[in-house]
């Protein structure tokens, strides 16, 4: 497990007792198993550790989505997880929540670009050269 997550097993030791990611199982010698579900927890605090979100952070936001998603029992496996920069965002039924405020991200990016390509196909020759070229700037300074 060490070797395929690239951390020590130590790290897994401490994540473990500290609840961030417990294993499914122990052995009557105590050992731990961990299952598949296991390892995509770990794998995912692990990724969130080296985007450089910090490991109370990464606890924070597990005890918030547990509070705002009640349903959620393991965020680490049943959410998609995406952070930018000190933003931990939560992928949920079509919506992004903030991990840590609960805020509800909205603004549909991904749609408004297709939109404006869309745009862009649909009327070219409806605008002008000089109105291509100012939305053109405009896009690219915002994308």
């Amino acid at each position: 497990m060490v070797e395929l997550l690239r951390i020590s097993r130590r790290q897994l030791h401490y994540w473990a007792s500290t609840g961030l990611v417990r294993p499914s199982a122990r052995t009557p010698g105590g050992h731990a198993r961990y299952s598949f579900e296991d390892l995509v927890a770990l794998k995912t605090a692990k990724r969130l550790l080296d985007a450089g979100v910090s490991l109370q952070r990464i606890r924070a936001s597990i005890q918030r989505l547990r509070s705002l998603l009640p349903n959620v029992t393991r965020p680490l496996v049943e959410l998609v997880l995406v952070t930018t920069g000190d933003v931990v965002l939560a992928f949920h039924q079509g919506s992004a929540v903030d991990a840590i405020s609960g805020q509800e991200w909205m603004f549909p990016v991904a749609q408004l670009e297709r939109d404006v390509a869309a745009w862009r196909r649909a009327a070219p020759a409806a605008r002008s050269d000089a109105d291509a070229s100012a939305a053109d700037a405009a896009w690219e300074r915002t994308a």
